[in-house]
């Protein structure tokens, strides 16, 4: 008989005691997402990257689950674990986009492994768009949302303009450097609920700063793009630190923004629902809502078009892009954004493309290795090359894989 574990509630009092821990997913944007959810009465953190994953995690773990289970859960239970964490005053928080993937059974697994570990104390909470799973003293408010749309637009100009000055720039950790400077800045503006509107301002403040960093574009790079599942793509734990080590190694690199990820999980939201006949309430919500998402990426996008640099095509080009080859309905996992991405960075001269997979990710390789022969039948001068992340796969194997892709 199959037992089932009650998940602690988190109560209203607990927003004033408790830290909400998420994982290292967003490595560009955490601090801001950090500073939303403060601007909206809730102090959260980002569960620290661990050196070793507990033992524990792998026999609590099923086989069966995916690279970024064992990631996300094996940090927070070795988290959890260390002598120094205050279990009786953490939450941890799973962000959950549905779709047919196995994380969508993170939330549940992520209690059973607490209770099996005698931390059943600590509430697990889900950030989901569907309000399942809801606790009484947790809830997506105004301020949280505004704030969180600042942080998500920030962090993605800041991410593009850092990839695309780094590689370049004369005085070694200059960028990085403004990087801070800027996040200390917006850190405590989005906290205290500045920076929120009329953001364009921001904007050519960010652009301009960064414009002045002394660059020798004479340096002869390799143009890498990188895409694939969220986790991999976008987190160092999950990727092993893929960015530094294509610094390291003389690349010119890119990855998509957040805010087209954002997009396509509401647009898929509602070609979903047209399947089941949605409601014209519902068809009106979502379009009123990705109009709006539509004109935040336009804002940056001119940002950075006026000041020289590149930037991530729109959303409905980038749906224009994959239509010979993908579905709009192919939805599931990052789907056809996939597809569209490498299109775009191949059209911006990035010729050699990182798919990067999570060992066991079914949706993610059918939708990264599934096209990959019309890719290259349509971009024959482009080196495409599939990378699998696996939690026990040497660093040595990995890299050497890596490396022959970007030779």
């Amino acid at each position: 008989m199959m037992h089932t574990f009650t998940n602690t509630e988190f109560t209203r009092s607990m927003k004033k005691t408790h830290t909400i821990y998420m994982p290292e997913m967003l490595h560009y944007h955490n601090e801001l997402l950090c500073a939303a959810f403060a601007f909206g009465g809730y102090k959260l953190a980002v569960v620290p990257e661990q050196e070793h994953i507990c033992y524990e995690t792998q026999s609590l773990v099923n086989k069966d689950y995916c690279t970024c289970a064992i990631g996300i859960i094996g940090n927070l239970l070795t988290f959890v674990k260390n002598d120094d964490c205050d279990r009786d005053h953490i939450a941890f928080l799973e962000p959950q986009a549905g779709g047919a993937c196995r994380a969508g059974n993170y939330y549940n697994l992520i209690i059973e492994c607490l209770h099996k570990l005698g931390y059943g104390q600590i509430p697990v909470l889900s950030l989901n768009a569907h309000g399942l799973e809801q606790h009484s003293g947790f809830r997506i408010n105004g301020r949280m949302l505004l704030g969180a749309i600042a942080a998500v637009c920030y962090s993605d100009l800041l991410m593009d303009l850092t990839q695309q000055i780094r590689p370049y720039e004369k005085n070694a950790g200059e960028t990085e450097g403004l990087r801070q400077q800027w996040l200390q800045r917006l850190t405590e503006g989005i906290r205290h609920g500045r920076h929120l509107f009329y953001r364009k301002k921001v904007y050519r403040e960010i652009v301009e700063s960064f414009g002045r960093i002394p660059v020798d574009r004479g340096q002869a790079k390799k143009k890498v793009g990188v895409v694939g599942e969220i986790y991999i793509k976008c987190s160092p734990v999950g990727n092993r630190h893929l960015e530094d080590y294509l610094q390291k190694n003389g690349c010119d690199y890119r990855m998509g923004g957040f805010v087209n990820y954002c997009i396509y999980v509401v647009y898929s939201e509602m070609k979903s629902l047209e399947l089941g006949h949605q409601s014209r309430l519902e068809a009106v919500g979502y379009q009123k809502v990705l109009q709006f998402l539509y004109y935040v990426q336009k804002e940056i996008a001119e940002a950075l078009e006026q000041a020289g640099f590149l930037h991530d095509r729109s959303f409905q080009e980038l749906l224009a892009e994959k239509k010979d080859i993908l579905s709009d309905y192919y939805n599931i996992g990052d789907g056809w954004l996939m597809t569209a991405e490498i299109i775009d960075l191949i059209k911006k001269g990035y010729d050699k493309i990182l798919v990067v997979h999570p060992f066991g990710c079914l949706v993610s390789h059918v939708g990264g290795r599934g096209v990959l022969k019309a890719l290259h039948e349509r971009f024959p001068e482009a080196k495409i090359t599939s990378i699998e992340y696996d939690y026990d796969q040497s660093d040595t194997l990995r890299e050497s894989r890596v490396l022959l892709a970007i030779e």
